[in-house]
C-alpha cells in the first residue's frame, strides 16, 4: 500500500511533510541513525512485533507510516481510545484475506495502545503471535507499566526522545522550503525571533511546531508585493502563548543561570526575583522546577539529603495544581534550596568514577560479591567468604573493590558532618581489622 499516492494538499501541514524515506526522518538518531537498532530493522525489513513510546510529535506515528510505506505492506490503523474487541477482529481478518490472497503482510498500527485494557490485549496477542499480523503500537505511556507482560515481551520496545531544538529548526526550514509538501509555495518571510519562538514554544514536538507555522502562515495577509511576514507578534498569535522575553535583552538561559546561581549561593531574595521573572515571562514552570531538582541533587547533595525530595515535591505539586497556584511550591522549594548547607561531594563523585571508567578502569566483581542465588553457583565459587553485615552488627571488613578507589568525599556542611564522622569511624574500623 502506497501511503504517499494519496496525498491530499488539503492535509494538515504536519501530514504532509512526513518522511518519505529514512534519510528524511528527522530525531531519535539514538535508535535512527545509521548503524543503530531501529534502522537496522526497518532495513533489514524485519520488523515483527513493534511498540514505540514517547512524547507527543516526536516521531512515532511517521516511523510507523514510513514502515508500511518501505515495507510495501498493508496497512490498517485503529485507535485504542475509540476502537475495541470488534475492531481488533475486523482488522484480523482483512489481514487473513490479504495474505490468503497474495501473502501480502499486514501491518496494523495501534495509536494510544495503552488505551487498550487487558482484554482487549489479550485478544490482540494471538494474532500477534502467529505472525497474522505485524504490531506497530504507540504511545505516551510507558509499555512496562500499561501493556500486559506476554505482549511487551514479544515486542521490540524503542523509547523516542522530545526533538531539539536543532532539530526543530531542520523540521522548520524544510517545512518553509518544500513547494510540494510544506509551504515553499508561500512567499515567507519568517523572522529570527518568531522562528525561535516557535522552536521554543513547541517544546520538542514537531507536530506542535508545524501546526503553528501553518496557521500563521495562512491566516496573515501577504503585503502589496505579496510577501507574509511572519514575524514574532504571528508566532504568539498562533502559540497562544507569551514570547519569553526579558526587558534587558538577555535570553532566558541567562537568567536561569542566575537563579540557579543565586539558590547555589545561599541568596534566597535573588532567586525570588529570577523566579518571578521567568514565570512573568512566561517561561515554562517545569523547566524551572526540573532546574530546582537538579540544583537540590548537584549542589545541595548530602549537605541535607530533603532538598531533593522538597525539589521533587514541588514539581510534582505542580503538574498537580498548575498554574497560578504552582508558583507556591515552586517559591518553596527555590528558598529551601537556597537557605539549605551546600555539599556537591555526590556530583564530584560521580562524575570521579564516571571518568575511570570511560578510561578504562574497568574492574571485575570480586567472587565472594557475585550472585550465588542461582544453581550452581557454589560450585563456581559465587559468593564463597561473603560476610553479610547484619551478623557483625551492620558493619564488617570486607572488601568491595578490587582496587580500592575514594570517589566520596564528604564535607562538613549541614546533616553531611554526620556522615563523614561515621564514615571517619568505619575507616578506623577497617584498619584494626
Amino acid at each position: 500500500m502506497d501511503l504517499f499516492d494519496s496525498f491530499d494538499k488539503n492535509a494538515p501541514l504536519a501530514w504532509r511533510m512526513r518522511p518519505k524515506s529514512l534519510d528524511d526522518f528527522v530525531g531519535q538518531r539514538h535508535v535512527m541513525a545509521p548503524g543503530k537498532l531501529l534502522r537496522r530493522v526497518i532495513e533489514a525489513d524485519s520488523v515483527r512485533s513493534l511498540i514505540i513510546f514517547g512524547p507527543p510529535g516526536s516521531g512515532k506515528t511517521a516511523i510507523a507510516h514510513l514502515i508500511a510505506e518501505l515495507t510495501n505492506a498493508r496497512f490498517i490503523e485503529i485507535n485504542a481510545v475509540t476502537s475495541g474487541i470488534a475492531d481488533i477482529r475486523g482488522a484480523v481478518e482483512k489481514a487473513k484475506e490479504w495474505q490468503a490472497g497474495g501473502g501480502e503482510r499486514t501491518i496494523l498500527f495501534i495509536d494510544e495502545i495503552h488505551r487498550f485494557n487487558k482484554a482487549q490485549q489479550d485478544a490482540l496477542l494471538p494474532y500477534v503471535e502467529q505472525g497474522i499480523v505485524i504490531l506497530i503500537g504507540v504511545s505516551t505511556q510507558n509499555p512496562f507499566f500499561s501493556i500486559i507482560p506476554p505482549l511487551s515481551s514479544r515486542s521490540l520496545i524503542i523509547e523516542f526522545k522530545p526533538l531539539s531544538d536543532e532539530e526543530l529548526k531542520v523540521i522548520l526550514e524544510r517545512a518553509l522550503n518544500d513547494s510540494e509538501s510544506g509551504m515553499g509555495g508561500y512567499n515567507v518571510r519568517i523572522t529570527k525571533d518568531a522562528a525561535g519562538h516557535l522552536i521554543i514554544t513547541a517544546e520538542g514536538d514537531a507536530r506542535r511546531l508545524l501546526n503553528a507555522l501553518e496557521i500563521g502562515i495562512l491566516t496573515t495577509k501577504p503585503d502589496e508585493k505579496g510577501e507574509i511576514l511572519y514575524d514574532l507578534n504571528v508566532a504568539m498569535e498562533s502559540v497562544q502563548k507569551k514570547y519569553i522575553q526579558y526587558e534587558d535583552g538577555d535570553s532566558h538561559y541567562d537568567t536561569t543561570s542566575a537563579f540557579i546561581k543565586s539558590m547555589r549561593g545561599s541568596d534566597p531574595d535573588a532567586a525570588l526575583y529570577w523566579l518571578a521573572k521567568m514565570i512573568y515571562a512566561g517561561e515554562d514552570p517545569l523547566f524551572i522546577a526540573r532546574r530546582i531538582v537538579i540544583c537540590a541533587a548537584e549542589d545541595v547533595g548530602m549537605a541535607d539529603p530533603r532538598a531533593l525530595t522538597l525539589a521533587v515535591s514541588a514539581l510534582h505539586a505542580f503538574e498537580a495544581i498548575g498554574m497560578p497556584e504552582g508558583r507556591i511550591p515552586l517559591a518553596q522549594a527555590a528558598v529551601y534550596v537556597a537557605t539549605a548547607p551546600k555539599s556537591n561531594s555526590c556530583y564530584m563523585g560521580i562524575d570521579a568514577a564516571l571518568k575511570d571508567v570511560e578510561n578504562g578502569v574497568v574492574q571485575s566483581v570480586p567472587d565472594h560479591l557475585k550472585d550465588s542465588h542461582y544453581k550452581g553457583a557454589s560450585r563456581l565459587g559465587r559468593g564463597k567468604g561473603y560476610k553479610y553485615p547484619h551478623d557483625f552488627g551492620g558493619y564488617v571488613g570486607q572488601g568491595y573493590l578490587p582496587k580500592p578507589s575514594v570517589y566520596y568525599q564528604p564535607t562538613v556542611n549541614g546533616y553531611e558532618a554526620n556522615i563523614k564522622k561515621r564514615l571517619d569511624e568505619l575507616k578506623g574500623k577497617r584498619g584494626r581489622d
